[in-house]
């Protein structure tokens, strides 16, 4: 069997299910150390064992305590200054609620920081409290939920997305540029700029017009870090991703689903071009609990997937496309998720069986693992992750 690389994905969490319950716990502000903590410690332990990669994702305002980050690229930063060969990324940063340039600069400054360990992250965003804050100066952009989907909403919002992204690609590849777009103009007409200094050192004004600018940095990795996109599962989605070589990342769906999406993103890769192996390119999102039993494991679970998901992802309308075509949604119990390899949660032996089972039926390559900071103690996860590298990849020849 190939190689298959892991990422370690963090929310992270503030903290713990008691504190979560008692209410506001996201400002709790001993519990944001204890994040800060958490996520520098098992950052560390990720990559003494190997582990590919670590992302976290965006969020705003979670007061709550789920999901607290608001900079994954700040986070990024701080575990890349405490390891050595980890990548570290987003998972993703919402480009239609932020400034393209702004994320171009950052990132690119990340991968200077990590030496050239960066991997970016975009996403288009689905909760209305703070997309829609965030993204207000677009007007007409808003968050295009995971459910209930307006058409129009939905149209808009991936429109700026696609502006966005071409114009971070853009910035990463070109020394300076012009870019006339719908949401952003760059620059804008009739800026003056009559510096000797960029007449002599720089470039991009004529006749003491800006025309034209440039980032600094611009990313270390040429042409620039590689990009994912999570966690989709929409066709018109992994067709884009093909098409502009960004890494999917599937969020988990039913079986059919998910052979279909990797079929369509090889064919798709294949037809501009690219040549991709089978598996090649996309990923999948698991959580991956692995503890000494499985009564241990899956203890651990409820006390973190399964609250995180029942209090606050299935609100959002998550876990939609898990049952196969005609089936109950209510028949879908964490159970069923488990028996079809949708959740890697167990004893060493369990999730060994489970990733053998998963590979049968997918070419999948490449995993983020979902790890439950605060919800689980710290030791805890460092050890699944060591169970899951040395006795469920190390024994299949996957590690």
């Amino acid at each position: 069997m190939a190689r298959l690389d892991v990422g370690v994905f963090l929310l992270p969490s503030v903290g713990t299910r008691d504190q979560m319950l008692a209410g506001m716990a996201g400002q709790d502000r001993q519990a944001y150390q204890e994040m800060l903590a958490d996520i520098r410690e098992l950052g560390v332990v990720a990559d003494e064992l190997g582990y590919d990669a670590m992302a976290f994702t965006e969020h705003h305002f979670h007061i709550e305590g789920f999901e607290a980050s608001n900079n994954p690229v700040l986070l990024d930063t701080y575990v890349a200054l405490h390891t050595k060969n980890i990548r570290v990324g987003q998972l993703g940063i919402v480009l239609p609620a932020s400034s393209p340039l702004r994320v171009a600069e950052d990132i690119a400054m990340l991968d200077h920081i990590s030496g050239g360990r960066a991997f970016a992250g975009f996403a288009r965003g689905y909760q209305r409290r703070w997309v829609d804050t965030l993204a207000q100066q677009y007007h007409d952009v808003h968050a295009a939920p995971s459910k209930d989907r307006d058409a129009e909403v939905d149209r808009v919002n991936r429109e700026a997305f696609e502006e966005f992204f071409d114009i971070v690609r853009t910035a990463w590849t070109q020394e300076t540029f012009r870019y006339d777009g719908k949401y952003w103009q760059i620059p804008q007409d009739d800026i003056p700029w009559d510096i000797e200094a960029t007449r002599t050192m720089g470039r991009g004004i004529e006749d003491g017009v800006l025309k034209e600018i440039g980032i600094v940095p611009r990313p270390l990795q040429e042409p620039h870090p590689a990009i994912m996109q999570p966690f989709s599962f929409s066709e018109p989605t992994i067709r884009w991703c093909a098409r502009n070589g960004v890494q999917p990342i599937l969020a988990p769906v039913n079986d059919e689903l998910e052979s279909f999406l990797y079929q369509v993103y090889h064919e798709e890769g294949t037809s501009v071009g690219r040549k991709l192996e089978p598996g090649e390119g996309i990923g999948v999102l698991r959580d991956v609990v692995v503890a000494d039993t499985d009564e241990e494991a899956w203890e651990l679970w409820r006390n973190s997937g399964a609250f995180v998901g029942a209090a606050w992802f299935a609100p959002f309308g998550f876990g939609g496309a898990v049952p196969r075509p005609g089936e109950d949604p209510r028949s879908i119990t964490p159970e069923v998720m488990h028996e079809r390899g949708l959740m890697w949660v167990g004893s060493p032996a369990t999730v060994r069986a489970q990733v053998e089972r998963t590979l049968e039926r997918l070419p999948v390559r490449y995993v983020m693992a979902w790890q439950y900071n605060a919800l689980m103690p710290r030791a805890t996860i460092a050890k699944s992750l060591r169970l899951f590298k040395d006795e469920v990849l190390g024994p299949l020849g996957l590690g």
